[in-house]
């Protein structure tokens, strides 16, 4: 049967077990990151929600910095993995699945793909129909300072304009690889970019 668990929920659950199982001390995609500040920022994200405005606002930066750090050094590992499998209290009703979708699947390839050896997980037609959903909704968010035109487009022909202009990019591939490109994690992602080899440069910089 299929689950009856959110996306965001399957996908924390993975973060965790997948925590648990690589340890304190392994690398991750954001940066100098250890998998410890990683699980450090998802429960700072959740459970300290003012100190956890310095994420969107620069000023607040060096705050967020410090208590995120603090949570590192004064939380014990098992603690902090339990900490990031159990959804905070201060999430109501489906406030999860609103929030945290794309931040847990995010986080949880931040982990995977910083590892040797790493594959692409099997297709999950849900998870790819839900970031397909996020790409329609936030899509000309995500690519708002891209310089150039973005389309992005399914392996099933599906398209969706992310931003207006010419030259355009296309960017190709499955959702969950095209929401990875989108967040970032360019070099990891697995998609193809069509078009003019100018604008997409222009795109790999100014993204």
């Amino acid at each position: 049967m299929p689950s009856t668990e959110s996306v965001a929920a399957q996908e924390r659950a993975e973060l965790a077990d997948l925590l648990a199982a690589e340890g304190p001390d392994q690398p991750t995609l954001c940066g100098d990151w250890t998998t410890r500040d990683l699980a450090a920022h998802v429960v700072l994200r959740e459970r300290r929600p003012v100190a956890a405005l310095g994420i969107a606002l620069p000023p607040l930066a060096g705050h967020t910095r410090h208590v995120q750090d603090d949570i590192a050094a004064s939380t014990p590992w098992p603690e902090l993995v339990e900490h990031v499998r159990r959804p905070s209290p201060l999430l109501l009703g489906p406030s999860d699945e609103w929030v945290n979708t794309t931040e847990m699947f995010v986080h949880l390839e931040d982990v995977r793909r910083a590892q040797e050896g790493w594959q692409p997980r099997p297709t999950d037609a849900r998870r790819e129909a839900t970031m397909w959903r996020v790409l329609r909704q936030r899509g000309r968010w995500f690519f708002r300072r891209a310089g150039v035109g973005v389309r992005l487009e399914l392996p099933d022909g599906r398209e969706q304009v992310a931003r207006d202009g010419t030259p355009y990019v296309t960017v190709r591939g499955p959702a969950t690889e095209i929401l990875l490109f989108a967040h970032g994690r360019a070099a990891h992602a697995r998609v193809e970019l069509l078009g003019d080899p100018a604008a997409i440069s222009a795109l790999r910089g100014g993204h």
